[in-house]
């Protein structure tokens, strides 16, 4: 069983392209017993299997292959699920939810998109209307790091926040039975914590023209994109230009264009229903 694990956790590390240093680090383990880990020697706790399971974005079920003598059906599933591809594990699930006639599923919904996009007004309807939670992932970095994002970025880094917010969303994600999360408008240029997201969550880009991120962000008093850059605009088109195919990957992509609040959540919740 250790060397299944073993075999499993270092198939998924290097699927997910992170060396033995990196995964170390977010597992909160010494590299030399992740190299024990992978060997099938090192004989994890069920605490240290969680965070190895968080690193990589999975759950620690998803670790802990059957024996290679199992043949039950339980044992099969797994071999299936394990590799299976998107639309087939939607299938199967499908197939369940129609098989035990249960169709109120754990629920989590990402809303994506650049800042102004309405994702937290539009995140506290639509948690309300589902009787859920809003999460907004940049206040579980700040906690993570004990600073505002600002300081994040100042002292440490981009890539700091990144590795912040793919932990915080890992942990979310594991922990939680569902919710509403809001991740900052950058989510998708981490290939990792984006292909995570659209794994296990129905994501819903809010979008809008970059004059009309503009003129909310004004409303809003944010008047950050523009102090002191008179290419704020151009700057902001050529963004949403390079972010909007990866934008375009989510579930669901809503035009907020002369759309109210409540539109805009009925229109997310028809399409979680179907």
């Amino acid at each position: 069983m250790l060397a299944a694990v073993g075999r499993r956790t270092r198939a998924l590390r290097l699927e997910a392209g992170m060396t033995v240093r990196e995964f170390a680090k977010r597992a909160s383990l010494s590299q030399r017993f992740v190299n024990q880990l992978e060997s099938g020697e090192g004989n994890i706790s069920i605490a240290g299997l969680a965070r190895v399971a968080a690193a990589l974005g999975r759950t620690p079920q998803e670790l802990i292959p059957p024996l290679a003598n199992d043949r039950s059906a339980v044992a099969e599933l797994w071999r299936f699920s394990s590799t299976a591809s998107r639309d087939d594990l939607l299938a199967l699930q499908q197939w369940i939810e129609a098989r035990t006639n249960h169709t109120e599923r754990s629920k989590f919904v990402a809303l994506i998109g650049l800042r102004g996009a309405g994702k937290s007004t539009i995140g506290q309807a639509l948690a309300r209307r589902l009787k859920s939670e809003l999460v907004e992932i940049d206040k579980m970095v700040e906690d993570a790091a004990g600073m505002t994002l600002g300081e994040i970025f100042t002292t440490h880094g981009g890539a700091y926040y990144r590795d912040l917010e793919r932990e915080s969303i890992s942990r979310l994600l594991a922990g939680s039975s569902g919710c509403v999360l809001v991740p900052g408008g950058s989510v998708v240029t981490d290939s990792d914590t984006w292909e995570m997201l659209k794994r296990r969550c129905f994501t819903v880009w809010l979008h809008a023209t970059p004059r009309e991120f503009m003129n909310r962000m004004r409303r809003q008093g944010d008047l950050r994109p523009m102090q002191g850059r008179p290419s704020a605009m151009e700057e902001l088109r050529a963004l949403l230009l390079r972010r909007e195919p990866l934008y375009a990957e989510s579930t669901l992509k809503i035009r907020t264009t002369g759309k109210s609040p409540s539109a805009i959540v009925a229109q997310i919740l028809k399409e979680i229903s179907q």
